[in-house]
């Protein structure tokens, strides 16, 4: 049957996110999620919230939530821009500042919706190679370009960057936007948030799904000038003024005034990453330094996709990339230490 209206349709590659298992008994190391509940704050608002309220719409520049954000980030409140989860709000930065016909940089193991969103905006890019041992080189891009995406710790290899060479990145390309992906950082690594006021064309993005326990609400902020915050909120009303429920600027804003059980948490997971990072290591792994709440690991010895569909089969889900480079590495998410003996116990089995 002819079907000449399928030639007009968008083709496009989508994102492919981590596998969601619906089994019970089920550890679950593949998404880069938080093994601890939201703060107490949270849960208050989530036990609270007066359904009726859903009958209006709400509010659409989320006031309460961007003073909240502002406040604890020392900027304005028109220097933070909402969003449903940072992939939204990503989305619409690539449109918002990536208009030219030079291509934008970011780095050839990375996040893989970077690529996704180049094609169906239709925005040409580069990517620039990391080197042997997964690390940036600040030099390789110091080259006519429309804009600079960087993820800072990266991901999946849990390499972070110092502030000094965030600083050097943007003094060499002050002709363009540069993004620091920021979706990691509360793990240990240093935030862009001091190079603000000193940088028009920084915008940082970050989430409250890792280092907040929020996965499930996709709550996602950026961070810049008033000039780049101003555009971004141009175009997200072009097409859609309420990216966020009033459920999910009630939890966020919740969440932001709950400092101590944030860091709490955040401790919580570094001290776990650690301590697997020393056993994956007297197990044989290799492990890249991390400033996430992932290890990125390979064996010498042994094959990685071997390890995953071991590890699947006993309810345990890390993650598995077939791709250059990395094809013989597993990302493995840091979860309790409960969790994180299962992992070491079916290892050691295969081993």
């Amino acid at each position: 049957m002819d079907k000449p209206f399928l030639d007009k349709l968008r083709k496009i590659d989508p994102y492919v996110p981590g596998e969601q298992p619906q089994a019970t008994d089920v550890v679950k190391l593949n998404a880069n999620e938080n093994p601890y509940p939201p703060a107490p704050g949270v849960q208050e608002v989530l036990r609270t919230f007066d359904a009726s309220s859903l009958a209006l719409y709400p509010d659409a520049n989320g006031r309460r939530l961007k003073a909240a954000l502002a406040g604890r980030f020392g900027v304005k409140p028109t220097q933070v821009f909402l969003g449903n989860g940072s992939d939204d709000v990503l989305a619409l930065a690539f449109q918002s500042f990536f208009c030219s016909d030079q291509p934008i940089l970011y780095p050839d193991i990375t996040y893989s919706f970077y690529p996704v969103w180049c094609d169906l905006f239709r925005i040409p890019y580069e990517t620039v190679p990391l080197d042997a041992d997964f690390c940036v080189n600040v030099r390789d891009y110091d080259r006519p370009n429309g804009g600079i995406v960087l993820p800072n710790p990266n991901a999946p290899t849990g390499r972070g960057v110092s502030l000094d060479f965030l600083e050097d990145l943007l003094q060499h390309n002050a002709d363009c936007v540069v993004i620091i992906d920021e979706a990691y950082v509360d793990f240990g690594a240093q935030s862009a948030v001091p190079l603000l006021n000193k940088y028009e064309n920084l915008l940082i993005v970050q989430t409250m799904s890792k280092s907040r326990s929020l996965a499930g609400m996709r709550i996602g902020y950026a961070l810049g000038s008033e000039t780049l915050i101003a555009t971004l909120e141009a175009v997200k009303n072009s097409y859609n003024s309420y990216t966020m429920d009033a459920l999910a600027l009630a939890v966020g804003e919740a969440s932001v005034k709950e400092e101590a059980y944030f860091q709490d948490t955040c401790r919580k997971v570094i001290a776990t990453r650690e301590r697997t990072a020393e056993e994956l290591r007297a197990l044989g792994f290799t492990v890249l330094p991390s400033l996430t709440n992932f290890l990125f690991v390979t064996h010498p010895k042994k094959d990685a996709s071997v390890i995953f569909e071991y590890l699947r089969q006993k309810n345990i889900f890390i993650r598995y990339f077939k791709l250059p480079r990395i094809d013989n590495y597993l990302r493995i998410t840091v979860g309790t230490d409960g969790q994180m003996d299962r992992l070491f116990a079916a290892l050691k089995e295969f081993l």
